[in-house]
């Protein structure tokens, strides 16, 4: 995760899946070509060069807007974010670790990798169903918009490097 929380000109995150924070170095790019406007500062973070020096920024905002993607990109953790860290098949919920991917039709039987076939399951449910066509899912895979996987990450307990960040997510 990034140091510095970016948002977009309309004072709301760039993304949300990923979170738009970038390195610190960046930030400090942006600022320099006069790209963004700081919100808020590191009390404690200070960079130096031989000619200047500035506080590192906690929050920036772009002066022009960047566009929103429409489309989450399908991705190992935008399954486990729309299923809701939860086990399809037992319907318990885990850490990142404790999941995996399920092919609800398998491969071998013509199913393809696609938000429509894929759903979250734990390491035991996925090597009970095996090969097999059942069980099926408690719940039947989809392809989430954008905004629907937006609210499920800001219902999980997203990490902040700065504690201004939680006004803007």
């Amino acid at each position: 995760m990034g140091d510095t929380l970016l948002l977009n000109s309309d004072a709301q995150p760039v993304s949300l899946l990923p979170l738009s924070a970038i390195a610190w170095k960046e930030a400090v790019t942006y600022l320099w070509l006069d790209k963004v406007t700081v919100l808020e500062w590191y009390d404690d973070w200070v960079v130096r060069a031989e000619t200047w020096e500035t506080r590192v920024p906690a929050v920036i905002m772009l002066r022009q807007m960047a566009k929103r993607r429409q489309k989450p990109r399908f991705s190992k953790y935008n399954v486990f974010l729309r299923d809701q860290m939860t086990c399809q098949y037992c319907l318990e919920q885990f850490g990142r670790d404790g999941l995996t991917m399920d092919h609800v039709v398998p491969i071998s039987r013509g199913g393809k990798t696609s938000w429509g076939n894929i759903v979250t399951a734990c390491g035991p449910c996925n090597s009970r169903k095996g090969n097999s066509l059942t069980p099926l899912p408690k719940r039947a895979p989809y392809k989430p918009d954008y905004w629907d996987l937006a609210m499920k990450k800001k219902a999980l307990d997203i990490e902040v490097r700065h504690p201004s960040w939680r006004e803007f997510i």
